[in-house]
């Protein structure tokens, strides 16, 4: 709990307006720091490894790999929806690794609804918070767009194909 307090802290004292100011544990056990990638654009996606939509892991990493000059792509597992991440984080990043090559960071197991929602995700569906819009995620791989500065730009629902047209506007 202290952990969440001190995100909570440095969020409040950086201003909300921005996520640069969000640093999560990685899947890996390193940390992902989003003021590092100021002058990016940022995808963040809730994934889970035993969905309909888990092949979009193909997608996401053709998009990253095409773009890593200007995007950069987090992927967060969580278990909300069907129980379709039940898998540890060591489980789930070679999976990752071994069927989708997945190079792109991942943070590690979250949640991104209900009680325990994960910091950074309260502030991504709360436009009290974000600044932007208030937005549900009704299901795995709902994908958030931020932009060069680390303001929210928009929101895809999970049937968005990464590699289409309503992502790619974005990134010409």
């Amino acid at each position: 709990m202290t952990k969440l307090l001190l995100i909570a802290f440095s969020i409040f004292m950086l201003g909300s307006g921005t996520i640069h100011g969000f640093k999560v544990e990685s899947i890996d056990g390193g940390t992902i720091d989003f003021s590092k990638f100021k002058g990016k654009k940022i995808l963040i996606v809730n994934t889970a490894s035993k969905c309909g939509y888990t092949p979009q892991y193909d997608a996401l990493e053709k998009l990253y790999e095409a773009n890593k000059n200007k995007l950069v792509i987090v992927g967060f597992p969580a278990n909300n929806f069907g129980g379709q991440e039940p898998g540890s984080n060591e489980e789930i990043n070679a999976f990752c690794k071994k069927n989708y090559g997945v190079s792109f960071p991942m943070a590690e197991k979250v949640s991104v609804k209900g009680d325990d929602t994960h910091p950074l995700f309260k502030w991504l569906t709360s436009k009290s918070e974000n600044g932007v819009i208030d937005a549900e995620i009704k299901w795995n791989f709902t994908k958030f767009l931020l932009d060069e500065k680390g303001k929210l730009l928009a929101v895809f629902p999970s049937k968005v194909n990464p590699l289409g047209d309503e992502i790619g506007a974005y990134l010409k």
